[in-house]
């Protein structure tokens, strides 16, 4: 190991004096140097996939981040008009821990971005509203919710979060698209661009609706389970059939792929050939136990099929070796606490729209306390403290086992709900309605880790795709892109070895993974419990001890706003 660090930092004082043409040689001997300590530390990823914020909504004042206070933002719809209210509006704090769903759909997301200008937010939302038939009230109340954003008073934990640890204030939805694409890009790092390219009959419809390749809409899964009646054979989504880190990290068991797999044969025989032992994982997803035993009265609900990415891939869903990774998002607290993931494991967690831990709105209101109990982050049903709250159980219930000393943490989110953010996403592919494919609006990330850089922003231009390269980085997987039966159609098809994304790793700190720096302790991530089941949280900005930045401009909520939609 010191032989190792020497050696590192030798490499770095010899990139200030390598001749022309020898310093991208020296880097990659550190990136591979980098990624050795890597693999040496971590053996245990958890991903904490929540839904639908955008990075500004959450983190637009966040210090030292790229947030609303930052002349990029000036320029890209800092300020923009509210047609039903007359009135131009700036982004404004709100405290709403309940606020109604804004349109997120692919045709939605590129008109309120219009061409990375970034300032049809607004305008779109309330005239995507009134032409479905919505009250100008509620029209403006939608559109007027797309500017709000949220601090550390209202979302303390994940504040406290990305302030001890790592937040990537550059990471971007993969997809211009909701829920689904993002769930399927985070395991493929792609949407079914490959299955576009080989069979352009099945091709999504022009206005994004409904099945098709790539996918870019919430069109449900081709399998079950389903909560209540299967949906309408129609409308389903076609089965997907391209490779995805299930099949990488399954190595010499890929072979284990027996039914449904055309699309991938060539990829389970190459992946295969490695002769290496699988890579144990799991898929925790809240109300599955209650969607697969639906007669039990004693199990909570909330499951939602289309944010199960497995259900869209026949291989995943009828092959028992797949399938069988799948749980209840409660079984895993006793897995954790009696050791039952194995010496390595990718873990991705999944909330839903009724949590099991009998947590409450704050806001008394009848309407809100019954329809407020989810747990994902997705406005319309889930409580944002809630949320936060369930991402608290989960990593303190990490950080008290056995793995923390191994483990890397990322707290996600799958699309921007169509909630406003200032940075233009970096474009690729050519789509089939004449806009790019992605990268869409940029979301939250963080790393949660005793190897993490902390009190650090990373600003490494990452999308969903960077998780599928970070897991190929870490245990030596093949790149989904490299593999037989997805090559062939590049550049449409997996991201993951497309240069300018990162692979996750800049957030990690070097020292501490070579042993000359003390890892965080497990302590750094823990949240008392009295502290999690208080809804609201007794914690804010003053007792975690950040300070928000100043936006210039109206930071109130414009005459007009209310979170939530008016009933009568």
């Amino acid at each position: 190991m010191r032989r190792l660090v020497a050696f590192i930092i030798g490499c770095s004082m010899l990139c200030s004096f390598a001749p022309a043409g020898a310093s991208e040689h020296v880097a990659s001997v550190q990136k591979t140097s980098l990624d050795s300590l890597l693999r040496s530390r971590v053996k245990h990823v958890f991903v904490i996939y929540q839904e639908n914020r955008s990075f500004d909504s959450y983190f637009g004042t966040f210090p030292g981040a790229d947030n609303l206070a930052s002349p990029s933002a000036r320029k890209h719809g800092f300020r923009q008009y509210d047609p039903i209210g007359h009135q131009w509006v700036t982004p404004f704090r709100i405290t709403a821990a309940d606020t109604a769903d804004a349109d997120h759909s692919r045709p939605a997301l590129l008109a309120k971005a219009d061409g990375g200008r970034m300032n049809r937010y607004i305008a779109t939302e309330e005239s995507g509203l009134l032409a479905h038939g919505y009250t100008r009230s509620n029209a403006e109340r939608l559109g007027l919710l797309t500017m709000a954003h949220e601090d550390c008073d209202t979302i303390p934990y994940l504040w406290y979060y990305a302030h001890t640890f790592a937040l990537y204030d550059h990471f971007f939805q993969g997809m211009w698209g909701p829920s689904t694409p993002g769930n399927i890009d985070l395991i493929a790092a792609q949407t079914g661009e490959t299955q576009w390219a080989r069979h352009s009959s099945e091709q999504v419809a022009r206005n994004s609706k409904g099945p098709g390749e790539p996918i870019v809409d919430d069109a449900e899964p081709p399998f079950g389970p389903y909560p209540g009646s299967p949906p309408n054979p129609r409308k389903v989504q076609y089965d997907q059939h391209y490779a995805t880190i299930f099949l990488t990290m399954a190595q010499r068991r890929a072979v284990e792929a027996k039914r449904d797999n055309h699309g991938i044969r060539e990829d389970i025989a190459a992946i295969a050939r490695s002769g290496r032992p699988a890579i144990p994982w799991g898929w925790y997803q809240e109300g599955y136990a209650a969607a697969t035993h639906p007669n039990a009265t004693n199990l909570s609900g909330g499951y939602i099929p289309h944010h199960n990415a497995l259900q869209y891939f026949g291989y995943l869903r009828k092959n028992p070796y797949f399938w069988r990774g799948v749980h209840d998002l409660t079984a895993l607290f006793p897995a954790l606490s009696q050791g039952r993931i194995g010496n390595r494991s990718v873990i991705i967690i999944k909330g839903g729209k009724k949590n099991p831990f009998g947590l409450k709105p704050a806001d008394k209101n009848p309407r809100v306390q019954a329809r407020f109990r989810g747990d994902d982050d997705h406005p319309g049903y889930s409580d944002s403290q809630i949320s936060e709250a369930m991402v608290a159980k989960v990593v303190d219930a990490i950080a008290r086992s056995r793995y923390w000393k191994s483990s890397a943490i990322f707290i996600f989110w799958d699309d921007s709900e169509g909630f406003y953010d200032h940075v233009p996403p970096p474009q690729f592919e050519r789509c089939f309605d004449g806009h790019a494919c992605g990268d869409g609006p940029r979301v939250p990330a963080i790393l949660i880790s005793p190897y993490a850089r902390d009190h650090a922003v990373v600003s490494e231009l990452s999308d969903h795709a960077s998780f599928v390269k970070f897991l190929g980085t870490l245990f030596n997987l093949p790149a989904l892109a490299s593999l037989p039966d997805e090559k062939p159609y590049l550049p449409l098809g997996p991201r993951d070895t497309n240069p300018a994304l990162s692979n996750l790793v800049g957030a990690f700190d070097p020292q501490r993974l070579a042993g000359t720096k003390a890892p965080l302790p497990a302590s750094a991530a823990e949240i008392p419990t009295q502290v999690v089941d208080s809804i609201p949280s007794p914690w804010s900005c003053r007792s975690i001890g950040i300070t928000p930045v100043h936006i210039p401009g109206e930071n109130h909520p414009p005459k007009g706003f209310a979170p939530l939609l008016k009933y009568h």
